[in-house]
């Protein structure tokens, strides 16, 4: 099966196993319309893509561990786009959750999207147990406080936040969830491949606020513009759109050197080679050639 397709498979397995008819429908259709259909999935393919490289002997657990960290990019970005936050009224070329279902559907929906991470984590690893502990440490510790994805959206309510510490916290603790969740659930030694996610996760929020500077709402799937705004802090302002351009370059390159020696090295680098050069806004991409 490839990577999409288990993606794909341990998403719907979880959301099977999370509903029954005597759940409330609406706030099912708002967690399956956050879910489904989805992004580029990058973070859940990059877990899978390491678990791979590290030799994948317990799929389920690696497949429990990327659907998990989509799910909770998932419910992040319905949050995200709540009125209190961007009130984005679109996200992948459909309406946001809150444009479809009401502010508080979304928040419910957000909130039982990251429960249902947990869930799924935990049913995928029944017959890996020792490897939840691990797991479960590694994604948590991606969310929360204090330097996980709630305290990268709690950064924007502070006066004054720290660029590189907001992006890491915001951007780049799924990322690094992912590249170590990938080789744990493998049985893999995981601190090696924190590097990687910590360059991915950096790169993914430049190349991120370079689009919300120089592209459409159309290229983009959601609202463009809005973190100068909401006065954000962002790469762009920060040292302009060449020096963003070039900060992404160099993250890249940290990001495929970083990866460990082992069998699934070279693939590895490729699939982050291709991922940088998709990650360039099509504006700009004659600048980075």
């Amino acid at each position: 099966m490839d990577t999409i397709s288990r993606i794909e498979t341990s998403l719907a397995l979880a959301f099977t196993r999370a509903q029954a008819p005597s759940g409330p429908p609406l706030l099912a259709a708002a967690m399956r319309h956050a879910v489904f259909p989805g992004g580029a999935r990058v973070r859940a393919r990059l877990c899978l893509a390491v678990a791979y490289a590290c030799g994948d002997d317990e799929p389920a657990a690696a497949d429990a561990a990327a659907g998990a960290i989509e799910l909770l990019h998932c419910a992040s970005l319905v949050h995200d786009d709540l009125p209190c936050f961007d009130d984005a009224a679109t996200r992948r070329g459909k309406p946001s959750v809150h444009a479809a279902f009401g502010a508080p559907l979304a928040v419910l929906a957000g909130d039982a999207l990251i429960v249902l991470a947990f869930q799924s984590l935990a049913w995928g690893t029944v017959g890996s147990p020792m490897r939840l502990g691990p797991l479960l440490l590694t994604i948590a510790q991606s969310v929360g406080m204090p330097n996980g994805i709630v305290a990268g959206q709690a950064w924007e309510s502070e006066p004054r936040a720290d660029l590189s510490v907001y992006q890491r916290a915001k951007t780049g603790a799924l990322f690094s969830a992912a590249t170590v969740a990938g080789a744990a659930a493998a049985g893999a030694d995981p601190q090696p491949w924190r590097r990687l996610g910590d360059a991915l996760g950096e790169a993914y929020q430049v190349a991120d606020d370079l689009l919300d500077a120089v592209s459409t709402a159309a290229e983009c799937d959601k609202p463009v513009g809005r973190d100068t705004a909401l006065d954000r802090p962002s790469a762009v302002r920060a040292y302009g759109i060449d020096g963003a351009l070039s900060l992404l370059t160099s993250l890249a390159k940290d990001a495929a050197d970083s990866i460990p020696e082992c069998p699934g090295a070279a693939p590895l680098r490729q699939l982050i080679a291709q991922e940088a050069h998709r990650l360039v806004p099509k504006s700009l991409s004659h600048a980075a050639a």
